[in-house]
């Protein structure tokens, strides 16, 4: 059935099929907790996945970590910028317990297995925050860059 427009019934227009071709990425905007929620979560989901998948490979653990960090920098929001540089080690510790070696399977082995986990995995522990820690500083410019601009263009008052 054709409307008065010439277009099918049911069927998008131009304008808004142009619309639906511009959908971007998600944006979420992350609370400083918020953002230390996620990266936990998903650093102990990525563990048990490599747990399971591939024998607890610490190194392929190490390579997920970066993207993360990234991800926790990238939707953390502008007030609580500071907090993703200093959530993202706490995740990496956290997600750990998952892969790391248990020893005799006590809680003592437990802790022994991320200890050494820690200490052998510090250059994805090192990477990871530096990703965080330097897409922080660029964003944190560019907010001042805006504000200073936007006050320069304020009228005076």
């Amino acid at each position: 059935m054709a409307s008065a427009t010439g277009r099918q019934a049911g069927r998008p227009g131009p304008a808004a099929r142009e619309a639906g071709a511009r959908r971007t990425m998600p944006n979420p905007r992350l609370t400083g907790l918020g953002s230390g929620l996620f990266c936990a979560a998903v650093m102990v989901v990525l563990g048990w996945l490599d747990a399971l998948l591939l024998g607890a490979s610490l190194a392929v653990y190490g390579v997920l970590f970066v993207p993360v960090c990234l991800l926790t920098a990238v939707w953390v929001r502008r007030g609580d910028l500071l907090t993703a540089p200093v959530v993202v080690p706490i995740a990496f510790a956290v997600g750990l317990a998952t892969v790391a070696e248990s020893g005799d399977g006590g809680l003592g082995g437990r802790l022994m297995g991320i200890v050494t986990a820690l200490a052998t995995e510090a250059g994805w522990l090192y990477g990871g925050t530096l990703v965080a820690g330097s897409t922080v500083i660029v964003r944190r410019i560019r907010l001042m860059r805006r504000r200073r601009a936007a006050a320069r263009n304020r009228p005076p008052g």
